[in-house]
This record gives structure tokens, C-alpha cells and sequence, in this order.
């Protein structure tokens, strides 16, 4: 994932959750928030199991572009 594709993403789908097990589900969409000094190396913060905020390594996701209604509903219903 480039780092400027790291910025725009707000939802991610987990490809990889070895060590992070209870905290991460593979296959799930996460929501994810803007960081751009987390951005920089390599990580994305994402609102994990736990409901709260973490920075995990962007390799362990893939961005998904969501169509917007689709988005907006998401991001309406998580906050």
C-alpha cells in the first residue's frame, strides 16, 4: 500500500492478524483513522476489537474503497 494511499483509506479489511489474535479478525473491515506521522512508517491506525484506536502494520490490511453512500452509513453508524 503506498503511504499516500495509507492517508485517504478509511476502511480496511485484516489479511493478517498473527500476534495481534485478540485484537484482530481476518477477513473483518476496520475502520481506520487519518495518521499521517503513523502513515510514515508504514502503519495504519485502525479502531481495533477493543473499540479503541491502535496503529498496526499497513501490511496487514487491504484498503477498500467503499462506494460513499456505503461509506457514510459506516461511518454514521460507528460514531
Amino acid at each position: 500500500m503506498r503511504r499516500q494511499d495509507r492517508l485517504q483509506v478509511r476502511f480496511a479489511v485484516c489479511i493478517r492478524n498473527k500476534g495481534y489474535e485478540a485484537s484482530l479478525e481476518v477477513g473483518k473491515l476496520y475502520r481506520v483513522i487519518p495518521d499521517q506521522q503513523a502513515a510514515r512508517h508504514g502503519y495504519l491506525r485502525i479502531i481495533d476489537e477493543s473499540g479503541e484506536d491502535y496503529g498496526y502494520s499497513a501490511d496487514r490490511f487491504f484498503a477498500i474503497d467503499l462506494p460513499k453512500p456505503l461509506e457514510k452509513v459506516l461511518l454514521k453508524t460507528a460514531s
